[in-house]
């Protein structure tokens, strides 16, 4: 970095990395989305996280748990795990989740998504287990995880066009799917609802965690208690999902990650 003392300002490059996400950016820019801003009452799994990180010594990621549960509920949607090629819809089989995982190069951080492939057959602990390795690789440049590293050696002016072209490939959405997780918010403080940019079909923008005071019973022996509830973004692609369809998917996935279900069958806690 080079610094200009009488000017007032340093000068530092504009990596790669950030020349690659910028471009990303760019593309993502162009899809149609539409949000839904929501929370969800997570006290019984992170509870039952808690109990099996007391039990077993492994404490098993949040991020984890919710790509879990993101793609059950985006198995029982199909038009969720779907891409638009010209005039046709694709509808893949599998539900590969991207989850963005924050990797140091060069004592730059940087996002790298990682493709979860079949994640709605994979328990949470299997699920741990990929993103906690992806994030501990030593692999040193950008899109080493996923192959993609050859996109560094494409010239800054072609990168968006190249990567406009690969998310219309059939072959590298199977990689990458089109469903992704961005934790962008979730060590913020108070309340915090992120708005991902995103060119994904569905996009998951998980915040903070926050105590919200909730009734708990029936009328007659009712009581309050403070719950923690994950503020959550939900960004669907609007050429492919409308908003009553989006609204029972945010239902669904709410369900699924409010029970913990996935937790006790997956520590075989009764």
């Amino acid at each position: 970095m080079k610094q200009n003392r009488n000017r007032g300002y340093r000068v530092a490059p504009f990596t790669l990395n950030r020349r690659m996400v910028a471009a990303s950016s760019s593309v993502c820019k162009e899809q149609n989305t539409i949000h839904i801003i929501t929370e969800v009452d997570v006290s019984k799994p992170r509870q039952l996280i808690r109990e099996q990180a007391e039990r077993t010594g492994e404490q098993l990621s949040l991020t984890a748990y919710i790509t879990a549960c993101l793609s059950r509920a985006v198995s029982q949607h199909h038009q969720c795990n779907a891409m638009r090629r010209g005039n046709k819809v694709l509808y893949l089989e599998d539900v590969t989740v991207s989850v963005l995982v924050e990797r140091d190069f060069n004592s730059e951080k940087t996002p790298e998504p990682v493709g979860i492939a079949s994640a709605q057959t994979k328990s949470v602990s299997e699920i741990h287990q990929e993103i906690r390795a992806a994030a501990s690789s030593l692999k040193k440049h950008l899109g080493a995880l996923s192959g993609m590293g050859w996109m560094r050696f494409i010239p800054s002016f072609l990168l968006r066009f190249c990567i406009r072209m690969a998310s219309r490939s059939v072959a590298i959405v199977k990689r990458y799917g089109v469903v992704s997780v961005t934790s962008i918010g979730m060590f913020g403080t108070g309340a915090m609802w992120p708005v991902p940019l995103s060119g994904a079909t569905v996009t998951l923008g998980v915040g903070s965690i926050v105590l919200r005071p909730v009734v708990v019973g029936g009328e007659a022996d009712g009581r309050i208690e403070e719950r923690e509830h994950l503020c959550l973004t939900i960004a669907l692609n609007h050429d492919l999902i409308d908003g009553a369809p989006g609204a029972r998917f945010a239902t669904t996935l709410a369900e699924i990650l409010s029970s913990g279900d996935l937790l006790r069958l997956d520590s075989a806690l009764p």
